[in-house]
């Protein structure tokens, strides 16, 4: 019996530290910050910063197949990364999360260099280890002609 203790109480302090994640109003300024920062990478022009927020399973509905996995994505998205200024850049306006603070949707307008409204985008964002999201989904929608509503 005595073996067992140093293998027991090992076991449970390590459960006891492991973070549980994030859930309501926490988990929801963290997936706003995280879209910010995603979106600063753009505007930063800062091509490998914007590679970090990827999941490795990232689907993004961005051509005309969907991309799939974080090398397809940036293999893609690196195109808008070659100029000196930024082709659009986006914000999120509406931030849900599951109550399970694993899973979250973010959506907001995208803009041209002009700051004319465009489109609108809306991300899925998986919460992959305490603190850390990484967007799993991603589709952008351009806005129907004389749309300017946000």
């Amino acid at each position: 019996m005595r073996h067992l203790s140093w293998i027991a109480v090992p076991a449970l302090l390590l459960c006891a530290c492991r973070q549980s994640p994030a859930t309501g109003d926490q988990a929801r300024d963290q997936v706003t910050a995280t879209e910010i920062a995603f979106a600063r990478t753009m505007a930063e022009r800062n091509f490998a910063a914007f590679q970090e927020f990827l999941s490795a399973e990232a689907v993004f509905f961005t051509g005309p197949e969907p991309l799939r996995g974080r090398a397809q994505v940036a293999q893609w998205w690196q195109r808008y990364f070659t100029e000196q200024a930024a082709p659009f850049s986006w914000l999120p306006d509406r931030v849900e999360v599951l109550e399970s603070g694993t899973l979250a949707l973010s959506t907001g307008p995208v803009f041209d260099p002009q700051g004319k409204l465009v489109a609108r985008f809306v991300s899925i964002w998986r919460q992959e280890e305490p603190g850390r999201w990484r967007i799993v989904f991603d589709r952008g929608e351009s806005l129907p002609p004389g749309d300017v509503s946000p």
